[in-house]
């Protein structure tokens, strides 16, 4: 459904993206891992389209309609409520109004459509954003570190909602730094350091190929094996 092959990416003097390799499969939830300026948000640039890479190919099995997107800077409307903020976006892309309050409902903000942005807490600005995303029922979905600086409880919720994704028959394309996040949702993930994929492969198989395993898989014990730095 994702596939990028060799790409290459630099600003100037500096190389972002080093012979990037890849592929997602159909209802796969992937997982990107990397710290901050590792290459993630860049490659989810490239593959919608955002960004041109120097060099390689990509390529994604929808249209770019079929697609929804979730970044890690909202780009919510702080004084608008929850509701005015899905029906602006659901007016720029000709998406019926109903879907406006299914999403709200799909997210658990029903009961908040009416509160402005600004009075929302963290974890429900990211549902809301999410939301947004969801609108038009997107076949691939991208989200850029989805519950980056939320608390667990909330943490939850937000992986609740990109299960149902799956569920629903959606691809899921998401980037983390949290280890534990991608070995509870991911099917298949890659590492990322300074802009090279450093292991790719199942969590579990990844961890074995490290021995890795104790109780759980440990990604994080991988990440610091092969490139001596602590992921957060």
């Amino acid at each position: 459904m994702i596939e990028m092959s060799h790409i290459t990416k630099s600003y100037g003097q500096q190389t972002v993206l080093t012979d990037v390799s890849f592929d997602v499969g159909p209802g796969e939830i992937f997982g990107l891992l990397g710290p901050s300026g590792a290459g993630k948000t860049t490659i989810i640039n490239i593959l919608t389209g955002q960004v041109a890479a120097d060099s390689g190919e990509h390529s994604i099995g929808v249209t770019a309609a079929e697609t929804g997107l979730m970044l890690d800077e909202n780009g919510l409307y702080k004084r608008l409520t929850a509701r005015e903020n899905l029906d602006v976006f659901a007016r720029i892309y000709s998406i019926p109004r109903e879907r406006v309050s299914d999403a709200l409902r799909e997210v658990g903000l029903a009961d908040a459509a009416d509160k402005p942005v600004s009075a929302l807490s963290t974890g429900m600005r990211q549902r809301l954003a999410l939301a947004r995303a969801l609108m038009h029922k997107p076949k691939v979905l991208f989200l850029d570190e989805p519950t980056s600086g939320l608390d667990p409880v909330a943490a939850r919720g937000i992986h609740k909602l990109i299960r149902a994704q799956q569920d629903a028959g959606a691809t899921v394309f998401l980037t983390t730094h949290n280890m534990d996040e991608a070995v509870e949702l991911c099917d298949d993930v890659a590492l990322l350091h300074h802009g090279r994929i450093v292991e790719h492969g199942t969590p579990l198989d990844v961890c074995e190929r490290h021995d890795a395993i104790k109780t759980v898989p440990d990604l994080g014990a991988v990440f610091i094996e092969l490139t001596g730095a602590e992921l957060e």
